[in-house]
């Protein structure tokens, strides 16, 4: 009879960045930003073309992430505290636990505003809200500490010991680490009346002057509101508003993303990119370097402009609701794959469990990308659902709230409470029209096609809602 071999489960190693738009790192296409250790990951593993937020904001898509389901069902349906619910989110890490890894949290949680441990984590780092970019002060295991220096770097260095056994048990288990940097985001801090006053991104003072007068190219839709609104017309009592003096005041205070920025944010993941170098040399040091999944992605999309619109990330077009999503599991993934089917990042919780021998849940919404990984596409999704609610904390964004479904080659935007007949829906052949200038809903001849997608909408929605 033939002997089993014992051999460990592979490490797991998810690298998320906050903010991140799909095509801001070098791999991903960005004009000018070096990312060499970031591209590393797709160069020696696999990019997705097509990786998609489904609620493209920060906590209800990180829940999303954790859970394996749509934000219609977790219940963190907005950036507002929910501290009660994210301790009792079904966080793919508890799973884990039961499957023999040990586990850790470091870095950015904002799934509630307080900074304490959550269930799932045998090692845990956080802060508050959104922290600080310089001199954070982090809780450590339940106590919070004072830091001096750069939240990346801090971050970057609490990782690489972790991964080498600092703050681990010594039982040789395998290990599932959820890194989750600031960066991107800019410093914010809330007043008590509701206010943000925001500091802006500041990159380490050592790529301060990095990408100095470097520009990133403008693309067809970087459009003025008056040059979009025909064929966008739920955007027009936004675009108003966000004239009045209260929403002026806050969308002021936030940014512009003007090219400053763009250039500022790109020297921001310098250090990111440091950290995932210094990453890679702490496996290879330690031999787990082939024995582990690295996983690298954002947690929401974001606008330079496109559509008018910027800064934002809430919104169902390609620059919202992409995700930069690259794998490297050696021996398991062809070097330098690309996939393009379409994947919703509430598939890395069950395609993480099955990596380490288990089942995935009944509750979870999202699908192993394992088939995908090894070159089987047949059967694969064909559609998925994006949902956002409006949020009374952004004035010019009140009657906002969306459902909108994807599909390979068309885009439909329902605006769930602005029309009752649907007069300010949106619909888009990414085909022939990969920028979503022109809107086809309400021609005569999309009106077969615009019904075939409302009927689609509905059917996931009521998945979502597990109707």
């Amino acid at each position: 009879m033939r002997k089993k071999q014992n051999r460990k489960k592979p490490n797991l190693l998810l690298i998320l960045v906050d903010d991140l738009r799909f095509d801001e790192f070098g791999a991903g296409g960005h004009p000018y930003m070096k990312t060499p250790h970031i591209d590393r990951i797709a160069h020696e593993g696999l990019l997705f073309e097509r990786a998609f937020h489904t609620t493209p904001i920060c906590s209800p898509n990180r829940a999303s992430i954790l859970t394996g389901q749509y934000a219609s069902r977790h219940g963190i349906i907005d950036n507002v505290a929910r501290d009660l619910a994210s301790h009792r989110l079904p966080n793919y890490h508890l799973e884990l636990q039961r499957l023999g890894y040990e586990t850790a949290h470091i870095g950015k949680w904002h799934m509630g505003n307080d900074g304490k441990p959550r269930p799932g984590y045998d090692f845990w780092v956080a802060y508050d809200g959104h922290g600080n970019l310089y001199d954070p002060k982090l809780n450590e295991n339940g106590r919070y500490v004072q830091h001096k220096g750069y939240v990346t770097d801090i971050m970057n260095t609490m990782a690489v010991d972790w991964i080498r056994g600092q703050g681990r048990k010594k039982n040789k288990k395998p290990w599932s680490l959820w890194f989750a940097h600031k960066a991107v985001h800019p410093d914010a801090e809330q007043a008590a009346d509701g206010s943000f006053k925001m500091d802006g991104y500041r990159p380490a003072k050592r790529h301060e002057n990095l990408y100095r007068g470097c520009v990133f190219p403008k693309k067809p839709n970087m459009q003025k509101p008056s040059e979009f609104l025909k064929h966008k017309p739920a955007w027009a009592e936004a675009v108003a508003l966000r004239k009045t003096p209260a929403s002026k005041v806050m969308h002021d205070a936030i940014h512009s993303g003007k090219q400053e920025e763009i250039r500022l944010r790109a020297a921001m993941m310098a250090a990111v990119d440091e950290g995932v170098g210094m990453i890679f040399k702490a496996l290879e040091e330690t031999g787990e370097l082939d024995n582990t999944v690295i996983l690298f992605l954002g947690d929401n999309g974001y606008f330079f402009g496109e559509h008018g619109i910027g800064p934002e990330r809430r919104f169902a077009y390609e620059e919202g609701i992409r995700s930069p999503l690259t794998i490297r599991w050696p021996g398991k993934i062809k070097a330098g794959s690309r996939v393009k089917q379409l994947a919703i990042l509430q598939d890395l919780a069950p395609t993480l469990i099955e990596i380490a021998g288990g089942k995935p849940g009944g509750h979870i919404q999202g699908r192993s990308l394992l088939p995908l990984l090894h070159g089987k596409a047949a059967g694969w999704r064909k559609s998925l659902l994006v949902e956002y609610w409006a949020e009374n904390a952004y004035p010019w964004l009140v009657n906002m709230t969306y459902k909108a479904v994807r599909t390979d080659r068309y885009k439909y935007i329902h605006w769930v409470n602005r029309a009752r007949n649907g007069e300010l829906d949106e619909l888009y052949d990414l085909d022939k029209d990969p920028y979503e200038m022109v809107n086809i809903a309400h021609r005569p001849t999309s009106r077969a096609l615009r019904e075939k997608m409302h009927r689609e909408l509905r059917r996931l929605a009521a998945d979502a809602l597990g109707l």
